[in-house]
Formats: structure tokens, C-alpha cells, sequence
């Protein structure tokens, strides 16, 4: 590391410490030609992989657009603002813990069905007839058949 102050390469650490979330590194240095101290902070540097669109052109993963879609979905759906965060931060974790350089738009997509039909049953089915295209009301039906399952075999 390079001392700000002189341009000397020849620094050391006199102290590190953890920061309180945890999530990175706090390093007090000092410069061994002009003997002056100095703070750097270390992270972990996270990349996203990119989208692959449906058309095969690729984007930048964007929790903002998932935001947009559980929103549309959800819209006047008494669903709270905490919980659509949080399913957001499950997926974007999954996503990372990929460890992929690519990954497609559909798989995303499925991961966002998943959350939803744990969210809001409505929202489901409004997000799946947009995503998977339906083409009439039997699609429709058999989305609701779908979501109705589990509710039958409680009965």
C-alpha cells in the first residue's frame, strides 16, 4: 500500500480491526520513510453475474427490477414493504452464491415465482400469467389449480 502523504510502497500495519458489521477490515498504517500514520479499510469486492435476456443479449443484474416486478405483481396486495425486501435479499444471495459468470433471465424469474407464491397466492399467479405467457383462461385455471393443491390436501 502506498503511503497518501509521500508515495512510498514501503507501509506496515500497526493495527487491524473488524469492523462492527463485520464486513470489512480497518488497517492503521504508518509510512517507514515519512513516518506518517494512515487508516485504509479492506472489503470483499462482490460481482453480480450478468443477465442472460431470453434474445441472448446480457444486462447487469439489477435488484431494482426485481423491486419493479414484485411490485407490479403485488400491486394492492396487503403485502408489507419488509417482507418483498427481504425476499429481494434471498434471491440476490442465491444469485451470488451461484458463483456464476452468467446466469439466465428464466432462472431468475423462477426464483421470483418462489418467493411470491410464499408471499401472496394472487401475486403468484399474476406474475406467472405475465412470465410464462398465458394464452387463455385455462392457463389461468391451471395456475389457480396449482396454488390450490396444497389447500385440498389439508382438507
Amino acid at each position: 500500500m502506498k503511503c497518501p502523504f509521500c508515495g512510498e510502497s514501503d507501509t506496515s500495519v500497526m493495527d487491524s480491526r473488524v469492523s462492527e458489521e463485520g464486513n470489512s477490515v480497518r488497517r492503521r498504517r504508518r509510512c517507514s520513510s515519512c513516518q506518517k500514520r494512515f487508516t485504509t479499510y479492506e472489503t470483499a469486492e462482490l460481482s453480480m453475474p450478468q443477465v442472460v435476456k431470453h434474445n441472448g443479449n446480457r444486462a447487469e443484474f439489477d435488484p431494482e427490477k426485481l423491486r419493479t416486478g414484485f411490485s407490479r405483481a403485488l400491486h394492492k396486495r396487503p403485502v408489507p414493504t419488509v417482507l418483498v425486501d427481504e425476499a429481494i435479499e434471498r434471491i440476490t444471495q442465491k444469485v451470488l452464491s451461484l458463483g456464476v459468470r452468467e446466469i439466465p433471465s428464466m432462472q431468475i424469474g423462477e426464483m421470483v415465482m418462489a418467493e411470491l407464491y410464499k408471499l401472496d397466492k394472487v401475486a403468484y399467479i399474476r406474475f406467472a400469467s405475465v412470465y410464462k405467457s398465458f394464452e387463455d383462461v385455462e392457463d389461468f385455471r391451471e395456475a389457480i389449480l396449482e396454488v390450490e393443491k396444497p389447500r385440498r390436501r389439508a382438507n
